[in-house]
């Protein structure tokens, strides 16, 4: 007699959620390193959302209606890399059996790109969970652009699973009020209540109700305590999955490092090998064989790939959707599938950004930003963005681009209040979903959102980051707001592309440059001061690819210049006044302006030689900020005019005088550098 339907579906249940637990232990012990105990625990719960829940194609990670999962709780990342290699996604046994090793998708968290299936990378606790808002918020406001009656090929929900860790980080609370706020309610996120920490148990450290601080966010909660009945989790899921004025919390208490003897509910299971012992013994209490190592059952196996036939029905079933759908909306149709390819849309730079005369008045950068930004908006339809509570004086603001609010995303404003961490988190969410998207405040508060700027320049997203009163040209606002160290550590970062335009002209060519970018960030540092307009016709249209160029040409001497003066941003112009004093004085003086110094970094040789012969070791560079990063191009003879200490408050052309930025300066600074490698006047 054959055994009952229910209980043979019962025991195939159990050993596929085991072989998801023996995967990450073994992998974990092989690498001797990582975290076995938050896979173990969440095991159920993974195996109910990839094989019962979510709408998705393993053959295809990309397809654009799938549904979003993203690990926040970034050191369980084993399960996530059992998932994929289990559900047929491109991820190898050998991959798993090379967890944490050079060369292999399976990093010690998750990176996004390494793998298909991995939708973002996660590590710093917080993020994940922060950027699943900004997925969340992505499909409403897809849907709201391309759903067309019920024709709906944006119809898709985000999962994120947080830990006690990600809901301790201050970015976490400022991304699950701003997605309460706005009612996303296909975001579900599960919250993992282990009760441990890695250096103690949570109740050490946290002693808040979770459930109730996300219903004061305006979050439907529900806690599912002990009740691991995979029938329980997947009800509980699809109930969340219906309610569509609120995101989801759902509590789950699950059990660090299940199985295991000695170690299940300990900190030794979170941040550690169990060891050779401990597994053996884990295994044998799930009734494997102890021996057995990287064992997958062919039964399991199978079972799991039933996701790859399902995943394709679904997909085949969408493709149908969106056939219809191009005959009868070709335009839209033909956006929607160049955001998914992460292109713009054709010709879309065929009219050049803004020009502006230097016959006008003075204009600071952040205004002519803002000007660009209208420009950027009619070529690129699926730009959006806002900042944080600074839009009038960030300049951010689409015009007629309508706001983002609760229950309505046809807009493109987004007004993000005084979050600037989980601003970029939530940028980051809507460039993982195709959007282009913008963020802005000031420089100074570049340091608050800075995680999640890092973990943009580590996606390869075209993220672009608005960042204004640039300097102690802030003035009044004095030395809390105004940017020192901050351009120095930005410039550090790899991948991102510093971009600190000297006018309104080059800070239209600096618009175009971002919108151009597929696999780098763009951070903009812009003057709150009015700076005057340099003659477009000596601006290159590559100046920005270019990183820099020669702005003004010596008048006297023989070949090269006598002396070079180097600056970005409001700088340039203090160094076109300098020029103006030691030309009259018979010094011949080259001005050459920086707007991106990691992109003249990146050219060959001889352009930089061409703009900066070795020959001229009489340099100056001069900018408003820390001295770091600008010896490589004034060389050991050159000066640097800059900031040496904090700013002081007052107006900007008194703190700059007080610190002796002025053109004054720079000709002094320029004589003696003269003097001190021989260089003279030839007239």
């Amino acid at each position: 007699m054959s055994a009952n339907p229910e209980t043979r579906q019962s025991t195939l249940d159990e050993l596929c959620v085991n072989t998801i637990r023996t995967l990450s232990m073994d992998a974990v012990q092989a690498a001797n390193s990582g975290h076995p105990g938050a896979p173990m625990g969440l095991a159920e719960l993974a195996y109910v959302l990839y094989t019962r829940v979510m709408r998705h194609n393993p053959s295809n990670a990309d397809w654009a209606n799938r549904d979003r999962f993203v690990l926040s709780a970034g050191h369980a990342s084993m399960l996530l890399y059992s998932m994929l290699y289990l559900t047929g996604y491109p991820m190898t046994l050998d991959d798993i059996r090379h967890f944490r090793r050079v060369g292999y998708p399976t990093a010690g968290h998750p990176e996004r790109k390494y793998s298909p299936g991995i939708e973002s990378t996660t590590g710093p606790l917080g993020q994940g969970i922060a950027t699943a808002v900004g997925l969340a918020l992505g499909e409403r406001m897809m849907a709201a652009r391309f759903n067309e009656g019920d024709e709906e090929i944006v119809n898709h929900h985000t999962f994120t699973v947080a830990s006690d860790g990600d809901i301790e980080e201050g970015i976490s609370a400022e991304a699950s009020s701003l997605a309460g706020h706005l009612k996303l309610g296909k975001l579900i996120a599960f919250y993992d209540d282990n009760k441990v920490q890695l250096a103690s148990d949570v109740d050490v450290v946290m002693s808040e109700d979770v459930g109730k601080r996300y219903e004061a966010y305006g979050w439907h909660v529900h806690n599912l305590g002990e009740e691991h009945d995979l029938d329980v989790i997947e009800t509980a899921t699809r109930e969340a999955m219906q309610i569509e004025d609120r995101p989801s919390l759902l509590i789950i208490r699950t059990h660090l490092g299940y199985g295991s003897p000695n170690k299940q509910d300990t900190t030794k299971a979170h941040g550690s090998p169990l060891g050779e012992d401990e597994v053996r013994l884990t295994k044998e209490a799930y009734g494997w064989d102890p021996d057995a190592r990287f064992h997958v059952p062919d039964e399991a196996l199978a079972h799991f790939r039933e996701c790859c036939e399902r995943g394709r029905h679904l997909e085949d079933a969408w493709n149908d959707l969106f056939s219809a759908y191009r005959e009868r909306n070709p335009e839209k149709a033909k956006l929607f599938e160049a955001i998914q390819a992460g292109v713009m849309p054709e010709g879309f730079d065929d009219v050049p950004p803004p020009r502006f005369d230097p016959a006008d008045k003075p204009i600071a950068t952040r205004a002519a930003s803002g000007k660009a930004i209208q420009w950027a908006a009619e070529r690129a339809p699926h730009l959006v963005g806002g900042s944080a509570d600074l839009a009038s004086s960030n300049n951010t603001d689409i015009d007629g681009g309508g706001d983002v609010s609760p229950g309505q995303f046809g807009g493109r404003n987004i007004h993000f209040g005084v979050r600037e961490h989980g601003m970029g988190a939530i940028v980051n969410g809507l460039c993982l979903h195709g959007f282009r998207a913008f963020g802005g405040t000031f420089l100074i508060f570049s340091d608050y959102m800075r995680g999640a700027v890092r973990l943009s320049a580590l996606m390869k997203l075209p993220a672009i980051w608005v960042w204004t009163h640039d300097s102690i040209g802030l003035g009044e606002d004095g030395p809390t707001h105004q940017a020192i160290e901050q351009l120095a550590g930005l410039r550090a970062m790899p991948r991102l592309r510093m971009l600190r335009p000297a006018d309104a002209n080059e800070t239209s060519l600096a618009w175009r440059y971002a919108l151009r970018q597929t696999e780098a960030p763009s951070g903009f540092a812009l003057s709150r001061q009015s700076l005057p307009i340099l003659d477009p016709e000596a601006i290159p249209d590559d100046a920005i690819e270019r990183g820099a160029y020669v702005l003004r040409e010596a008048s006297r001497g023989d070949g090269d210049p006598e002396l070079i003066l180097i600056g970005t941003g409001s700088e340039v112009s203090l160094c076109m006044e300098a020029a103006d004093l030691l030309e009259a004085d018979g010094v011949g003086t080259r001005v050459v302006s920086m707007p991106c110094m990691e992109n003249f970094q990146d050219q060959d040789e001889s352009y930089r030689d061409e703009v900066l012969p070795p020959s001229c070791r009489a340099r100056v560079a001069v900018e408003a900020g820390a001295r770091l990063g600008w010896d490589r191009w004034i060389g050991p003879d050159g000066e640097f005019l800059g900031m040496h200490t904090f700013g002081e408050s007052g107006p900007y052309k008194e703190v700059y005088e007080h610190f002796g930025i002025t053109a004054e300066r720079a000709v002094d600074l320029g004589r003696r550098v003269m003097e001190a490698t021989g260089a003279h006047a030839t007239g």
